[in-house]
């Protein structure tokens, strides 16, 4: 809180690099002009001319962007003068041994790349700190603003009942491929990739669950909530409703748990918008812990379930790149992370989206051939799950059903190093 002050006060400008400039990055790029102290100082992507164009589309003037260092490896600016880097490829595999890099090299790091930290967040988080720098979740994607009100909550002395998010989710949307996800939002594949710069994999991701159970399970770990009992069900809840449903069931709630994390539907099994639904929002729910409290949530018109304990907070929307600033000015003014991995409470399973055949290669994340499952880490390491983040080319050695969860000893991994020694560490917590 109170950044902006603080930032009146600095008198060096922040420099920061970007690894990957696809959507986030230009989201975070066209308000760039508006932000104070923040100096870009290299991008680097697989596309540098791509990198580019997507800087003028943005609104980055062509002088500013004919200041910045475009490079296609991250070797080639790990020396360079750069407080902050921040991580948003979106490939786990890629994205851990880049983020191993920069904290090695004792830098700090932004993680945009969810699916890095999902996948080896425990094993950065605990680099980070040997190595005296910050490994922080990104402010404008949904797990940092869920954080951001459990903190609040835990800080005030409430406890945290269930907390996540909003999406559009049907049953039928789990078996989605890049092919079919443009007719679901609604927009034609010219006007989401070729105007809009949208990842078609990356926008699966979001209809087909998979984004929601990343995001579940980074929540889960920087928070230490549980998971579901059998993974994410996505009731269609209002939020007027939250604080009446997603609550134990031992209270005629729906929830497994006190202190766990669910995703909430926009749309009901027909596929109808609900009233005050929360599709681009996020939530807590909260319970007072005596009489006193119970009767202020009243006094002062709060939403309630019917016994009074209960309460809720929600924030209709993210914001997702446009309000990344709050990490760099988080990290650069108040060296504090918007949100970091503590705990290894969680994975992503992967589950068969088809019939699968010996030989075929994996996809990875919003892919054609598998779907991500919330579990726990515990039932990850003792059946040998295979992660969803280590999907991405895994060649398949046996045939797999759908709806089948994958196993590592189902197929051939061919890992670097760093991914190796992040999930043995992960695994020895356990």
């Amino acid at each position: 809180m109170f950044l902006h002050t603080k930032l009146e006060e600095r008198k060096d400008q922040i420099r920061v690099a970007f690894i990957g400039c696809g959507k986030f990055v230009s989201m975070f790029l066209s308000q760039f002009s508006n932000l104070n102290k923040i100096e870009i100082d290299s991008i680097v992507d697989l596309n540098i001319d791509q990198a580019k164009n997507n800087c003028l589309k943005s609104g980055i003037s062509k002088e500013t962007v004919s200041k910045i260092n475009f490079s296609n490896s991250l070797d080639q600016i790990i020396d360079r003068n750069i407080e902050i880097f921040i991580e948003a490829t979106g490939n786990p595999i890629v994205g851990t041994v880049h983020a191993t890099k920069i904290l090695k090299e004792k830098k700090h790091l932004i993680l945009v790349n969810v699916e890095a930290d999902i996948t080896c967040g425990k094993y950065l988080s605990d680099l980070a700190k040997d190595n005296g720098v910050i490994c922080s979740m990104a402010y404008g994607d949904q797990p940092s603003l869920i954080l951001e009100q459990i903190e609040w909550a835990r800080l005030n002395g409430f406890k945290v009942i269930c907390a996540g998010k909003g999406t559009k989710y049907h049953p039928s949307f789990e078996y989605s491929t890049p092919n079919t996800v443009w007719s679901h939002y609604g927009l034609t594949k010219e006007r989401a990739e070729n105007e809009s710069g949208m990842n078609p994999k990356m926008f699966n991701s979001f209809l087909c669950g998979d984004k929601s159970a990343i995001e579940m399970c980074a929540v889960s770990n920087a928070a230490d909530l549980k998971c579901p009992s059998d993974g994410l069900t996505f009731p269609p809840i209002g939020f007027y409703d939250i604080a009446k449903k997603l609550i134990p069931k031992k209270e005629g709630g729906l929830i497994d748990f006190e202190g766990q994390v669910e995703v909430i539907s926009s749309i009901d099994l027909n596929k109808k918008d609900i009233p005050n639904d929360l599709r681009w929002g996020v939530y807590i729910v909260i319970k007072a812990q005596n009489e006193y409290v119970k009767n202020c949530f009243k006094d002062y018109g709060m939403v309630t379930d019917s016994s009074g304990n209960y309460s809720a907070i929600w924030r209709p929307y993210h914001y997702i790149g446009l309000e990344l600033a709050q990490s760099i000015y988080s990290i650069a003014l108040d060296n504090r992370a918007t949100g970091y991995t503590k705990k290894y409470n969680a994975d992503v399973a992967s589950v068969a989206k088809k019939d699968l055949k010996v030989g075929e290669k994996l996809d990875g994340e919003g892919g054609f051939c598998a779907r991500g499952k919330l579990i726990t880490s515990q039932n990850s390491k003792n059946e040998m799950v295979l992660p969803l983040g280590l999907t991405d080319n895994a060649i398949l050695k046996k045939n797999i059903s759908k709806d089948e969860i994958i196993k590592i000893d189902d197929v051939v991994l061919n890992l670097p190093k760093e991914v190796i020694k992040a999930r043995d560490y992960q695994y020895n917590l356990i």
